[in-house]
């Protein structure tokens, strides 16, 4: 019979005779080990969390830019407006005496545009063209002339007057103009009490507008001038403009204030200045000389032309092809003339008899 083999205790066995038998040391020993993991974790944490984490590039996302909110443009001045509505509202001239007794008048100083040449007599006269302004309170409005129908059908506007000469009225009520004569619309109209006839006929745009709207005249077409935000001159060559109409009552002059790049209006030498607004001082002066007929200035053909804007002078031509086409300024070199946004007064003068100067 073979002799039975003894199996050897495990190591684990061997461990556990030995706790046993030394159980304060298997204590010790526990702990030992218990505080080396604990420590050896404790560090390798340590490591990791104080170790720099590599360069992340960072991706700036800027927002979108707010969009600019439109602008929009008076086609008659060039000055910002508050909505496109306003710059398709139809234009309105009214036609406005200057003889003395008329002054002071009303409703200038609101005009887009100021046309001023002499009618008989070589008393001169006005046609105010409105759109984005609408003054409660213009006159005394007077009769038309043919020079006026000529400017005032470029713009595709009505015109307010009363009566007319016997060419100006054959051409207006022609079917062809938005003819607003106060003799066929009397409740458009009225005559104040503080003045004589004929020099106190009034109108608004209150009732302007009405009148309009009841015609069907919502909306001018027409060809703008050129305009721009101009800096003013280095060289001021143009701050005192002497205008030569037809006699001392009529005659004009204007300085250039450099503070508000605008020109100051005198005639008869006296201030020009508006009833209810004061000064009358355009952002634009232009003086286009022009032949005199025996009944009216000549207004279409050519001729030469002084602009006159931030203290400057630029000589020119001015250029009309046909009474529906466009009043145009070039100059030496045939290139449109830029005109600054604001209130701009155009006198045409007699080639015999009137003139302009400057310093």
């Amino acid at each position: 019979m073979e002799p039975q083999k003894i199996k050897k205790p495990s190591h684990f066995q061997r461990l556990q005779v030995w706790v046993k038998a030394h159980k304060k040391w298997a204590i010790v020993l526990s702990i030992l080990l218990v505080l080396v993991i604990a420590g050896g974790v404790t560090a390798a944490l340590s490591l990791i969390l104080n170790t720099e984490p590599e360069a992340v590039q960072q991706v700036v996302v800027e927002p979108e830019p707010e969009p600019e909110p439109p602008k929009y443009y008076s086609p008659l001045t060039g000055e910002l407006v508050a909505s496109e509505a306003i710059t398709k509202q139809p234009v309105t001239g009214v036609m406005v005496e200057n003889s003395p007794n008329a002054r002071p008048q009303s409703g200038i100083k609101d005009a887009g545009i100021v046309f001023e040449t002499v009618t008989e007599g070589g008393i001169t006269r006005f046609l105010l063209l409105y759109q984005e302004d609408k003054p409660t309170l213009i006159g005394p409005v007077r009769s038309v002339r043919m020079a006026f129908v000529d400017w005032v059908a470029a713009f595709n506007a009505s015109v307010a007057h009363v009566g007319g000469s016997y060419a100006a009225l054959q051409q207006l009520r022609n079917g062809s103009y938005r003819d607003i004569d106060q003799f066929f619309n009397a409740g458009t109209y009225w005559r104040a009490t503080d003045r004589y006839a004929p020099h106190n006929v009034y109108t608004n745009f209150e009732r302007l507008d009405a009148l309009n709207k009841a015609k069907g005249y919502t909306e001018s077409t027409f060809t703008a001038f050129p305009r721009a935000d101009l800096e003013e001159a280095d060289e001021l060559d143009a701050t005192r403009i002497t205008v030569t109409m037809s006699g001392a009552l009529y005659d004009s002059t204007y300085r250039y204030n450099a503070e508000t790049g605008l020109y100051a209006r005198s005639q008869g030498g006296e201030a020009h200045n508006d009833r209810e607004k004061g000064r009358i001082s355009p952002k634009v002066v232009i003086i286009m000389e022009a032949p005199l007929r025996p009944d009216q200035i000549t207004t279409i053909g050519k001729g030469n032309a002084y602009i006159f804007q931030n203290g400057s002078v630029t000589e020119g031509t001015w250029q009309k092809k046909s009474r529906t086409a466009q009043l145009t300024f070039t100059d030496a070199a045939g290139d449109p003339i830029e005109l600054a946004r604001g209130q701009t007064w155009i006198s045409a003068v007699p080639t015999s008899t009137g003139g302009v100067t400057w310093r």
